[in-house]
């Protein structure tokens, strides 16, 4: 079996493109490591969806564009949750203090998606599956954890 060919950087953005950002990936990320979904009911809330998929990122490696409607969201303390003012696309997630930020992987550009696609959202670990939905959410592959590892 080949190797998946990675990318060194990828685009993303909003819906309304008016909120973009570039990541450029260092040598030795963790494509193994950082990718997942949340099952709180906060990120089922905010995305409207059954779970978050996320993609894990050291802040300092996602640079988003300085002219933009990019605002946050703390529905607790020191925990930040993006947006678009303009369309409102749910774009991550972030702990104050945490060095991480986890990218909505389905605001990915679509050419990256096409491209890196299997290697940017294969099966990774799952957060807080306190909040799964038994029957529906509680079957996916992947190590499965009460609380964020990464905090």
């Amino acid at each position: 079996m080949t190797e998946l060919e990675k990318p060194t950087s990828i685009t993303g953005g909003c819906l309304c493109e008016s909120v973009r950002y570039t990541i450029t990936f260092p040598p030795d990320h963790p494509w193994d490591d950082c990718i997942g979904t949340c099952q709180c009911v906060w990120c089922r809330k905010v995305t409207g969806s059954l779970l978050f998929r996320f993609h894990q990122l050291k802040k300092t490696d996602v640079k988003f564009d300085a002219d933009s409607t990019l605002r946050t969201y703390q529905a607790t303390p020191g925990k930040h949750r993006g947006f678009c003012n303009n369309c409102g696309s749910y774009l991550f997630y972030r702990g104050e203090t945490s060095k991480f930020i986890n990218l909505a992987v389905g605001c990915f550009d679509k050419d990256a998606m096409k491209k890196y696609g299997t290697i940017l959202t294969k099966a990774g670990g799952h957060l807080y599956v306190c909040d799964e939905i038994p029957g529906v959410t509680d079957h996916l592959e992947g190590d499965r954890f009460e609380t964020e590892p990464h905090d």
